[in-house]
């Protein structure tokens, strides 16, 4: 399961999870663009099923699961990485904005999580990977909400790393830096530029970078890492 499978970084794990030769189950708020990601990766011969929910709204996101479980049984791994933006300094913030980042980026890890953690318990194996980002490791002017989230994120990691270790799941977090993708394309030129001077390696990264990372994580190749945060970054948090 891979929320905000519709585009960027969503995508990408979800192409190489199903590529790798799992079944991906592509959620995303719009449903023309997770259907359309499932109807590629089918297409390639690959195994997917799309699901369109407001992943903010928690009945919706609970009543979406119930559905999943009564197909599928259980899900295995979950990349908790549906995330929005809503840049602003902190005295122009309205309540809505600090709301809707948080109730998506961190809300909707806790409503997914609990919503499909039983059966992964009752199987003792499971994988959840939430996708940071650097911006809750080293903060970011002008986005204390998404800064806010993601820093939430890890904290909820290392809680349900703990609480799930004995089950034989393991929780960890991703934390991408500036990343090639539909949200870093409205930065301005003048912009992108000045970030890239602070990345040592100099470049944005692209999705499918973040994608193998997840896709680690998802292995028995990981199966004795928990509660860890990897950042993606070219070097920025280092």
């Amino acid at each position: 399961m891979i929320t905000g499978a519709g585009r960027g970084i969503g995508k990408a794990v979800a192409e190489l999870l199903a590529a790798e030769g799992v079944k991906v189950l592509c959620v995303s708020k719009n449903e023309s663009s997770c259907g359309a990601v499932a109807e590629a990766i089918r297409g390639a011969g690959g195994r997917a099923q799309a699901y369109a929910v407001d992943v903010a709204d928690g009945a919706a996101v609970r009543a979406v699961c119930e559905k999943i479980l009564s197909e599928h049984e259980r899900v295995d791994i979950l990349v908790n990485n549906a995330g929005i933006t809503k840049d602003t300094l902190l005295l122009r913030m309205s309540d809505e904005d600090w709301h809707s980042v948080l109730n998506t980026n961190l809300s909707s890890c806790f409503y997914w999580t609990k919503a499909l953690l039983r059966p992964m318990t009752q199987a003792r194996w499971g994988r959840i990977i939430n996708m940071s980002s650097v911006v809750g490791l080293i903060g970011n002017p002008g986005q204390a909400n998404y800064a806010a989230a993601k820093a939430g994120m890890l904290g909820l990691t290392k809680a349900l790393a703990r609480e799930l270790a004995g089950r034989n799941i393991t929780v960890n977090a991703v934390a991408p830096g500036f990343i090639a993708t539909d949200m870093t394309a409205k930065l301005d030129a003048a912009l992108t530029e000045m970030v890239q001077k602070m990345i040592p390696l100099k470049r944005f990264g692209e999705a499918k970078e973040v994608a193998a990372m997840v896709a680690y994580l998802a292995s028995e190749q990981a199966a004795y890492i928990t509660g860890q945060v990897f950042t993606v970054d070219g070097g920025m948090a280092m």
